[in-house]
């Protein structure tokens, strides 16, 4: 008997059947109320899934396995990141990314001898100056270095509440910089940060709305110059749902750029949340980051970078680097995430929630595109409180130990002691600077219960 009908003699089972049977086992329990629960984003979850549940629908999927190992540098120092960048190559990273924190940055001598041909690279620019982009394409405009840059004025203007120089100062830039850029398939110009809608507490539906409406106020720009965007996401600690994030945010830019006859695939980033990490029992956030990176890789994250366990309240340090950094290799190289092609495609759970997540996302999407568009509600408000709203709710369910963090709000060590190790403030940090709109803030679950517990150490 040949496999295609090895199960020919068996009946197909309906999904019908299948809830007939379960009701049945219940003993007269609700099926809805012992068995479905709502996640935050409104989306039924069910105790088993079905074909029926798709509809029909084919979820694409990207082409590529192939997903890269990042780290993150920050480049106060171009000779000192330049060393350190060609040292953690040689110990498994396969993509960098700078962070430049001023045009001052030398960007020539921060890629010195490094194999701009063999490694990636991304900039994390925290400035905007037309000058430095053009000094750093015409470095690399005769390779085929695949550099991503990360401009994304949107982002800054929603994470600082004021634009680089102005709005329509900003908006020429961009357009002269994608004009600069056109010549090439291999330099990404624009960025679209979705990892601060994460952050701050939006729900996945909002994340994802969100991020494709930011991409839709680039595309308004310069609507007859073609780009990839490299989205920028932050992984939750719900795993299913964020395998299915990733999946539904590919697809989102796909539906979204054949509309303005683009054929080109995004580039997604992927790194694990801030929002659920913990300053005590501080060695728990591996295991949530190593969670976090497999649901990237298996939604199908192009570059994948870790946070370190320590980040929240440590400077950069060797051993925490190594450690993050050692995750992902285990991952690829030993748990052969690297080597399995699509390894979350046929499975109904996963596939139907990527279909909900895009639906639900696309619909939100339209609003904010029928109300003005997402810079106009940003500039109003209504995106941040809208997020605030999502925040709160989950906040709520932290606080009321409905959403359980090991060693934070549940099974604490009374002998953890953290007043001592601090480095850095872990905290929400307030802005005493004037700003254009009220900026969009990262803040963590736990952070009252933290502070509390370091004022009665």
């Amino acid at each position: 008997m040949s496999d295609s009908h090895l199960f020919d003699e068996f009946p197909e089972v309906s999904s019908q059947q299948w809830k007939q049977k379960i009701q049945y086992d219940l003993k007269g329990a609700d099926y809805n109320e012992t068995l479905v629960w709502d996640s935050p984003e409104g989306i039924g979850v069910k105790p088993f899934y079905h074909s029926e549940d798709l509809n029909g629908a084919t979820i694409p999927s990207k082409e590529s396995n192939q997903w890269y190992i990042a780290q993150s540098i920050y480049a106060g120092n171009a000779n000192k990141a330049n060393l350190k960048a060609k040292e953690v190559v040689n110990k498994g990273v396969e993509s960098l990314i700078f962070t430049i924190p001023n045009a001052k940055i030398n960007l020539v001598d921060l890629l010195q001898d490094i194999d701009l041909e063999k490694v990636p690279v991304h900039f994390n620019f925290q400035y905007m100056e037309l000058e430095s982009f053009e000094k750093l394409i015409s470095q690399i405009k005769d390779s085929s270095a695949r550099i991503h840059l990360h401009v994304d004025p949107i982002g800054n203007f929603a994470r600082t509440g004021n634009w680089h120089q102005s709005e329509n100062e900003d908006k020429r830039n961009l357009h002269k910089l994608l004009e600069l850029s056109s010549f090439s398939k291999t330099i990404f110009p624009i960025g679209i940060d979705i990892s601060l809608y994460q952050n701050a507490g939006s729900n996945i539906i909002q994340q994802l709305a969100y991020g494709l409406a930011h991409a839709h106020e680039y595309l308004s720009i310069s609507p007859s110059i073609s780009f990839i965007p490299t989205f920028k996401v932050a992984i939750g600690g719900n795993y299913f749902f964020e395998i299915a994030k990733t999946k539904a945010l590919r697809w989102l830019w796909a539906t979204l750029a054949t509309a303005y006859g683009i054929n080109e695939d995004c580039h997604i980033v992927a790194m694990p949340s801030k929002r659920n990490k913990t300053l005590y029992d501080y060695n728990v956030n591996m295991l949530r980051t190593t969670s976090e990176c497999m649901s990237a890789i298996l939604g199908g994250a192009d570059t994948i970078c870790n946070l370190p366990y320590d980040a929240l309240y440590h400077k950069d340090n060797e051993f925490a680097e190594r450690i993050a950094r050692n995750q992902l290799v285990l991952l690829k190289e030993e748990s052969y995430f690297g080597e399995v092609s699509h390894a979350a495609q046929g499975a109904y759970y996963i596939d139907s929630l990527t279909k909900q997540l895009a639906e639900k996302a696309l619909d939100l999407f339209k609003q904010i595109e029928a109300s003005g568009g997402f810079l106009d509600a940003l500039t109003k408000g209504k995106i941040q409180q809208k997020i605030k709203e999502s925040a709160a709710k989950e906040q709520l369910l932290f606080d009321e130990n409905k959403t359980t963090l090991v060693g934070t709000n549940k099974f604490q060590n009374p002998d953890d002691k953290m007043n001592q190790d601090l480095e850095l403030y872990p905290f929400m940090k307030k802005r005493s600077e004037k700003t254009q709109i009220i900026p969009i803030t990262e803040k963590r679950l736990a952070e009252e219960l933290e502070q509390k517990r370091l004022d009665n150490e």
